[in-house]
């Protein structure tokens, strides 16, 4: 945002690109997608899990390089994709879903941060300067803020605001800019003044492409949506010819009804995990029951408050209501409590939550659980190896190395790790997040194999996934979130990753109170 700005003219593209493909190995995410931003358009950009979307977004920013055989033009002047420093030259412009601010430093900082400060003589920053452009930054987006502030005060519409200011400011005029799933962080009430700035951009002539899994706000704000599904180009269609069913449709792949079953595996027994009321991070009041030996997933959209429910049951996040196994209620934010009541939770992220990865399998696996290898008052080596290597059999560690640290094994391997870990714990109930995220085929198999063992000896699991594939593929059923609140339960034959998809969108086009029937 610049008096410097040139727009193209209103039949030139702002962003063009055609041909552009990326592989990982023999997995192609991105298959020779074609796609064209005009000025001051918002282009929607949706697809399920696993479509593209981040990939193509990596590819603008330069994150990734695309293979070669691509053609790329932004306001009509050819570009390198592959290069974050073209991007930004030629005036792409990004706000992603973390918003990457630094709480402790002021507006003004966090605003010019990544660019020039003005300066005066000898170089010294001219903080009167930089405090205006800061302000007057944030005034062409319709805000009126305390640049000297820490944003660490800011409520979340105003901490976009200050993302949105940072990525339209530079030495050289934006043209187009991402807004990467931009109200996962926001409640219900800030949406309707991201769309303010929204349209403050379009009015200026820079071209919008908007990614998000909420169909409700792509019909309220976009001119043109893009579907894409399985790293390839779909449709683009104008909205206006669009309706909700034919778009989640076009997202899915085929029509599907959806099913509203609710038949449970062990309907008569009294639940070994009930939760009531919970409220947490994202979460509004959500209830739900696991019997012996059932696996229940958890469903949701990207800020569906799916990500927190594992994490708010164990005790890990704060949280409100009431959290029972065998009927003994268990005092929020207490790990330890959940942990003697026979809880155990593998977090998303392994190498923070999970692996101790400075210490080898054997410590890893034994540490949490040493009676299991005592002789009387002292650990027992021979117990400790006959019962380690009991269970790298059993998990399929490879290789089978109990003194190999935990942080030189394969993403597979780790949570092969930590599922042996918590099963030789005997718990009641495992909560799991992304059970499989950033493992190979080969190890997705085992680790599905491991769990549906488990719950035949009784184990009971909650499985929170972004992938609806494997949903389908472990679990007797699947709650489904949208904005804090289940409003759907799919069993049975109903229980298809079709249906969980659309389940997932037509969540978030809901009254979040209002369940499905």
């Amino acid at each position: 945002m610049t008096s410097t700005r040139t727009s193209p003219s209103p039949t030139q593209p702002v962003l063009a690109v055609a041909g552009v493909s990326k592989c990982f190995g023999a997995h192609r995410a991105l298959d020779s997608l074609t796609f064209d931003v005009k000025p001051g358009e918002v282009h929607a950009l949706v697809g399920h899990n696993g479509s593209g979307k981040s990939t193509f977004v990596k590819v603008l920013s330069g994150f990734h390089t695309p293979e070669p055989g691509y053609r790329a033009a932004v306001a009509g002047v050819p570009m390198t994709l592959g290069s974050a420093r073209a991007a930004h030259d030629t005036g792409l412009r990004f706000v992603h879903q973390e918003l990457g601010l630094v709480d402790n430093l002021s507006v003004a900082d966090n605003v010019l941060l990544g660019s020039a400060f003005p300066t005066r003589r000898l170089g010294r920053i001219d903080w009167t300067r930089a405090r205006r452009q800061a302000a007057d930054l944030l005034d062409r987006l319709g805000y009126s803020l305390d640049v000297c502030q820490p944003v660490a005060g800011l409520s979340p519409i105003h901490r976009t605001a200050v993302g949105i200011a940072r990525a339209m400011h530079g030495d050289t005029p934006p043209h187009v800019l991402v807004l990467d799933e931009p109200t996962a962080a926001l409640p219900t009430s800030g949406v309707a003044g991201l769309f303010d700035v929204v349209r403050r951009l379009q009015a200026d002539g820079i071209g919008v492409i908007y990614i998000s899994h909420h169909l409700d706000e792509v019909f309220e704000i976009a001119d043109r949506v893009t579907v894409l599904r399985d790293g390839q180009h779909v449709a683009t269609v104008p909205i206006d010819e669009l309706d909700t069913d034919r778009l989640i449709e076009l997202i899915v792949g085929k029509t599907v009804d959806l099913g509203r079953t609710a038949a449970k595996v062990g309907v008569d027994q009294a639940p070994v995990l009930e939760v009531r009321d919970l409220y947490a991070a994202g979460l509004a009041g959500v209830d739900f029951g696991v019997s012996a030996g059932e696996v229940v997933g958890i469903a949701g959209i990207a800020g569906s408050g799916r990500e927190t429910v594992a994490g708010a049951v164990f005790g890990s996040l704060p949280r409100t209501g009431t959290v029972s196994v065998d009927g003994a209620e268990i005092r929020p934010e207490r790990p330890e409590r959940a942990i003697e009541a026979g809880l155990g939770y593998i977090g998303a992220d392994r190498a923070v939550t999970g692996l101790i990865p400075f210490l080898s399998i054997r410590e890893n696996l034994t540490l949490p659980r040493l009676d299991a290898v005592l002789r009387g008052f002292f650990l027992s080596p021979q117990r400790e190896a006959r019962d380690v290597r009991q269970w790298l059999q059993r998990v399929d560690i490879r290789p089978a190395d109990p003194e190999k640290r935990a942080d030189q094994l394969s993403g597979g391997n780790q949570q092969k790790v930590l599922l042996a870990r918590w099963l030789r714990s005997l718990p009641r109930v495992l909560l799991i997040d992304e059970p499989t995220q950033g493992v190979d085929v080969g190890a997705v198999e085992r680790i599905y194999q491991v769990i549906r063992q488990a719950a035949a000896r009784e184990v009971s699991f909650v499985v929170s996934s972004s992938n609806s594939d494997e949903l389908v593929a472990l679990c007797n059923r699947v709650l489904v979130l949208s904005r804090g609140c289940v409003v759907g339960e799919l069993s049975g034959t109903a229980l298809t990753r079709e249906a969980i998809d659309r389940a997932c969108l037509t969540g978030a086009l809901t009254d979040p109170m209002e369940n499905l029937r």
